[in-house]
């Protein structure tokens, strides 16, 4: 994928919480030998759905600190005996690389690949390959070579599947307590079709269905609403976009009624902004989920998917 990033600053992101994550914890020393299931999640999407399905069972740590943009995670000596130390690590194959490779290495008898509970697909840049996406790096060559979207958890159909078979993987690696994993995950599944029935009713009429976004993050909630994601650099929202580019987005914009240009609270502002200006269209976030931080709407998975939806909304001009 390819992805470099901005991060908050160290001293921000140690001040951040981890939100509705009350049993979370990035501390290694608070992973392994206790007397809970002990999970290891790569990043938030996972760490809350290891929490919400291990309930009072589950000890869930992440490997992804509060502000750290996901994509550029590498993993310390302390992490991999965080996860040597686990009785299961729950991850999303080719987001984090860093990450598939140490859990490959580990020992550890659960491994739960979320990839593998759902079907992942080819959404490139929104449909469409612009002027500088190619050349990526061999850094993420698997995910490209696959050409596969991780971004599943933003679609709350898929992010369901994943959970049921989270949910699943649970019963088996620790049975005494089955039972609840089961109704915790049937549970979280009822709130995930409702969430998607929410998106649905507030996505059927409105005035364009196209929106521009930074990072092609959104595919697969594009696909299951009936929407257009046109990304304005790719899959690298740090790069600049070219010059023809910002004609062609330009004309979009007129020719589809885009309002709007969005952005993401992890990553800077200013392609969107230049972009906004020069086309005359507002800015707004659009959140991708990779985590949560206190300038983040919302304080889970839920509130911030329902703050999408409003903004979504607005700027498609809902009726």
């Amino acid at each position: 994928m390819n992805v470099r990033r901005r991060l908050i600053p160290a001293a921000a992101a140690a001040s951040l919480g981890l939100g509705a994550l009350t049993a979370c914890s990035s501390d290694s020393a608070a992973t392994g030998n206790t007397d809970k299931f002990d999970v290891v999640a790569s990043f938030y999407p996972m760490a809350f759905l290891a929490q919400q399905i291990g309930g009072d069972h589950a000890n869930v740590t992440s490997l992804t600190e509060p502000g750290q943009e996901p994509h550029d995670l590498e993993i310390s000596t302390k992490q991999r005996a965080q996860l040597e130390e686990a009785d299961a690590a729950l991850y999303l194959k080719g987001l984090q690389p860093a990450v598939d490779e140490a859990v490959g290495q580990t020992g550890i008898k659960t491994k739960i690949d979320a990839a593998t509970l759902t079907h992942l697909e080819d959404h490139g840049t929104g449909g469409h390959t612009h002027e500088g996406e190619e050349g990526h790096s061999e850094e993420h060559s698997e995910e490209d070579e696959h050409g596969r979207d991780p971004h599943v958890w933003l679609d709350p159909v898929k992010y369901a599947e994943i959970a049921q078979g989270v949910g699943k993987a649970f019963e088996k690696a620790d049975p005494d307590h089955a039972a609840d994993y089961k109704k915790n995950t049937q549970a979280l599944v009822t709130k995930l079709n409702a969430l998607n029935s929410d998106f649905e009713n507030g996505l059927k009429d409105t005035k364009t269905k196209v929106f521009f976004t930074n990072h092609a993050a959104f595919g697969y909630l594009a696909e299951r609403y009936g929407l257009t994601q046109e990304a304005i650099s790719g899959v690298d929202p740090d790069s600049e976009p070219s010059g023809a580019r910002v004609r062609e987005l330009q004309q979009e914009a007129k020719a589809d009624g885009v309002t709007t240009v969005f952005y993401e609270t992890l990553v800077s502002d200013k392609t969107a902004k230049t972009l906004a200006r020069d086309a005359k269209l507002k800015t707004d976030v659009l959140d991708p989920l990779e985590g949560i931080t206190d300038t983040s709407r919302g304080d889970d998975y839920f509130q911030v998917m329902e703050s999408n939806l409003k903004a979504l909304q607005t700027a498609l001009g809902a009726k």
